[in-house]
């Protein structure tokens, strides 16, 4: 089996591509760092191939996806996982920079993931398209509004790619984890009920793909009350986030 994982120098990236080395994958793993990736491959005995390269990068991303199907041929699992968190505030200008910059990567940058491999896995009329979205996309949260934004946008994203690739052989699964322990959440001043390790987020994740599953939040705790964001009234769900602590922004 040959997998791709973008963001995997830290957090879930790394628990992914740590999880898939033990099952024996050939792994293509991107990140903008290289040597976090450089010494996950020390250990893989040759089955990882490893890009620095930004997702917001179009020509890099599309090198990269070039260089692993012309060795490896078409992957059986392109996991976008890269994603940026950091809290804003609209009435502040400088904060202007950090909203593209989520909206980039969070959206654009699934996009120009799943883009260059299309070709080859619907020539192969097989593998699944995965995009790490979030709970945080089911309601807008005080102080991260691109995060929420951009989850909310990728959350929609896959479903209209999952529409438009129905009875071409390819699987597009949204994954929508709710607090995990990774450098992205380390500081996060409000409580973060449910949290998951990093490691036990990656094999709930792969759990996910493997089940066939097209839509799926996890701990199944968070379902629970992603389910419950989705119903609340406004004036109720105003009153409960009132005065809550935001995410810290640049800087901070």
């Amino acid at each position: 089996m040959r997998v791709i994982i973008t963001g995997a120098s830290s957090g879930i990236g790394t628990a992914l591509a740590r999880y898939y080395l033990h099952a024996g994958v050939t792994l293509g793993l991107i990140a903008r760092r290289i040597e976090p990736l450089r010494q996950l491959a020390e250990t893989a005995a040759g089955r990882v191939e490893t890009y620095a390269a930004d997702v917001r990068d179009t020509a890099a991303m599309q090198t990269a996806a070039a260089h692993f199907i012309a060795r490896h041929g078409s992957p059986d699992i392109v996991i976008a996982n890269a994603g940026i968190s950091v809290g804003t505030m609209t009435q502040i200008a400088e904060d202007i920079a950090a909203f593209q910059d989520v909206m980039d990567t969070n959206v654009v940058g699934m996009v120009k993931t799943f883009q260059p491999f299309l070709g080859a896995m619907r020539d192969a009329r097989r593998g699944a398209l995965v995009g790490i979205a979030s709970v945080a996309g089911y309601r807008g949260l005080p102080g991260a509004a691109a995060y929420s934004a951009s989850k909310a946008a990728a959350i929609s994203y896959l479903e209209s790619l999952r529409v438009e690739l129905s009875g071409s052989g390819l699987r597009v699964v949204t994954i929508c984890p709710g607090y995990i322990e990774t450098p992205m959440t380390v500081k996060n001043p409000y409580p973060m009920p449910f949290i998951m390790s990093a490691d036990m987020a990656a094999r709930k994740i792969a759990a996910i793909i493997e089940s066939g599953n097209s839509f799926a939040v996890t701990p199944w705790q968070m379902a629970v009350v992603a389910r419950l964001l989705r119903i609340v009234p406004n004036w109720l769900f105003d009153l409960a986030l009132r005065g809550a602590p935001h995410k810290p922004r640049r800087g901070e």
